[in-house]
């Protein structure tokens, strides 16, 4: 019985959204638990797969909070 943890960071995919939707979501739960069967041969119902996302406060990156790691690349 497989259990997968996906971890992203609360922020959206387009301009003006703060969070991955649903069907973002649905599409990585899927996707994840196909890859399980077809490499593992894992059946999806057995097959857990956890998203849990992260505020971009809590997120760091090279020694930084995301969003100042992103400026400072930005910059370069």
């Amino acid at each position: 019985m497989p259990i997968v943890t996906i971890q992203i960071t609360r922020e959206g995919t387009t301009p003006g959204t703060d969070h991955v939707t649903a069907e973002e979501k649905a599409k990585l739960i899927h996707g994840v638990s196909r890859l399980l069967l077809d490499v593992l041969n894992k059946p999806l119902d057995a097959t857990f797969v956890v998203i849990e996302e992260v505020e971009m406060e809590n997120w760091g990156w090279g020694g930084l909070p995301v969003p100042e790691y992103r400026k400072q690349r930005a910059m370069k």
